[in-house]
């Protein structure tokens, strides 16, 4: 790590389970004293609820069936790139937010004075000052398009990806439960998404330094009629490491720390489900501190 002012990107797919990560991480920066800038995926979305439904009619009429939220045409790729950019180089940069209910809207209504609603974004705002690090936490952290490349930008990259079938499950769940939406509408969804998934958000975990990815051990074959969501203690967790040597991994350590867990290959950890959030922090504590001790060396 070399930046004085370092990016760490968490992204993961709709429904895959990135808050899991997001909380781990917010036990280290409270441990280590860390002032972070927390950027939510969702703020660089180009288009707010209103308009990507008008889009997305357009679209269907113009027999273009595929336009999602996961696509370029949706998104602000560019505006990604340009934060973890500028935020490397000065420790400064732009942030909003996409407000997902009203409730969030009184809120920002209330600290900025302004009457938007659910659905819609905060204005551009600056950063707050004299921050530790960057922190994103959404679907294209380590996005890349054409010119474009996000990835290039970040120290600490961090993919959570359920194997495809769990992750569908757990997006009809969530849909069902938070935003009252059917089983049918929700596979519509993930239909529609699929090239935009396949072009724009699998190829980011090859970009990642480190992939958590859940793996069920109960059936989930046919991952519409599941009534429930397989428990942690019905799975395990595959941790893939890029350059383990790199990240300064201590391979015994963490088998000793972490109860049940096992090397499948020399770069890759298998833990037990419910001991997902422990083993996040026991194995990116270090990685911060060696962060945060290096970025002290640059200044």
């Amino acid at each position: 790590m070399s930046k004085k002012h370092p990016v760490i990107s968490v992204t993961g797919s709709s429904g895959a389970g990135t808050t899991t990560v997001k909380v781990a991480f917010e036990h280290i920066f409270l441990r280590e004293n860390i002032k972070a800038a927390v950027v939510e995926g969702d703020s660089f979305h180009s288009l707010n609820r209103a308009e990507f439904k008008e889009a997305m009619k357009a679209a269907d009429a113009g027999s273009c069936s595929s336009f999602s939220h996961f696509g370029p045409e949706a998104n602000h790729f560019d505006k990604i790139e340009s934060l973890f950019k500028s935020y490397g180089e000065t420790g400064t940069g732009k942030k909003r937010y996409y407000l997902h209910n009203d409730d969030e809207a009184a809120a920002q209504n209330k600290r900025l004075g302004t009457k938007l609603k659910g659905g819609e974004f905060t204005p551009w705002e600056d950063l707050p000052e004299e921050t530790d690090l960057l922190f994103y936490e959404g679907l294209h952290g380590l996005v890349a398009n054409g010119k474009i490349n996000a990835a290039r930008y970040v120290d600490l990259g961090i993919g959570v990806v359920p194997i495809v079938n769990l992750e569908w499950i757990q997006k009809i769940h969530r849909d069902n439960k938070e935003r009252g939406y059917s089983a049918e509408a929700t596979v519509d969804t993930i239909l529609r998404r699929m090239p935009d998934y396949m072009n724009f958000i699998t190829p980011q975990f090859s970009r990642t330094d480190i992939n958590f990815q859940r793996v069920p051990t109960v059936d989930t074959s046919n991952p519409f009629i599941a009534r429930d969501i397989p428990t942690p203690d019905e799975s395990f967790v595959v941790i893939r490491f890029k350059d383990p040597k790199g990240l300064n991994v201590d391979f015994p350590y963490l088998l000793s720390m972490i109860h049940d867990s096992f090397m499948s290959r020399r770069n890759t950890i298998v833990v037990p489900g419910g001991k997902m959030g422990f083993s996040m922090e026991v194995i990116l504590a270090p990685i911060i501190h060696d962060m945060m001790e290096s970025q002290k060396k640059k200044r």
